[in-house]
């Protein structure tokens, strides 16, 4: 952290709100990776060693966050809004909360991660989060805005399947599963899920909404 203390005395001041956004989407992208691989673990311990990685990785991202919010305190100066900034920080903390919290919720519920809708969902985040971190990516130039749209339309099409995804999976949780405590607990762990998706699809908004009143 000192080293990073040490490059921001010669980053321009604007500059390192872009250097922050981008170490924070990349974490978050990271999350989602590992969402995946907890989903495809079936030992309990291997997947509680996947948790703690994405635990660290959250409380990575919160200090990130803070750092943003920090600045934003200290520069006059900034790239784009204020509000803006707080708005897309905010909503990048969210997606890295509510991916940890649906890896969390799996062990703890002591949910066997075989069934089809909890990969379909892991899966559909981990792609969310790509597009994310591509579209924040170029947030510092804005050249290429072809690509950015792109990233925008398919992180807003992602939310849209995981909320069929969610509609299916709960529908059939209900037809095939006779046992009430295990419908409660896999329809909070899709609902969480199925918000992580939501949570992009807020950075996604944010970062639209910048393009339009900069690009």
């Amino acid at each position: 952290m000192a080293s990073n203390s040490f490059l921001k005395l010669f980053l321009p001041k604007d500059r390192i709100f872009y250097s922050l956004f981008e170490q924070v989407s990349e974490r978050v992208m990271e999350m989602g990776r590992v969402l995946r691989d907890v989903v495809d673990e079936p030992e309990f311990d291997k997947r509680t060693a996947l948790i703690s990685k994405i635990e660290d990785l959250e409380h990575e991202n919160d200090e990130l966050t803070h750092n943003i919010f920090t600045e934003l305190g200290r520069n006059f100066i900034t790239p784009f809004d204020r509000e803006d900034i707080h708005y897309l920080a905010s909503s990048l903390d969210d997606i890295a909360d509510y991916i940890f919290a649906s890896a969390k919720k799996i062990n703890f519920y002591k949910i066997h991660p075989v069934e089809d809708g909890l990969h379909r969902f892991a899966e559909l985040i981990h792609q969310s989060t790509i597009h994310v971190n591509q579209a924040v990516k170029e947030l510092r130039d804005m050249k290429n805005l072809r690509l950015m749209t792109e990233s925008l339309v398919k992180i807003n099409s992602i939310e849209n399947q995981a909320d069929d995804l969610f509609d299916m999976c709960i529908e059939r949780l209900f037809e095939e599963e006779p046992d009430a405590k295990e419908v409660m607990k896999m329809r909070e762990i899709y609902q969480v899920m199925e918000i992580a998706t939501d949570k992009c699809e807020d950075a996604g908004n944010v970062i639209e909404s910048i393009i339009i009143k900069y690009a």
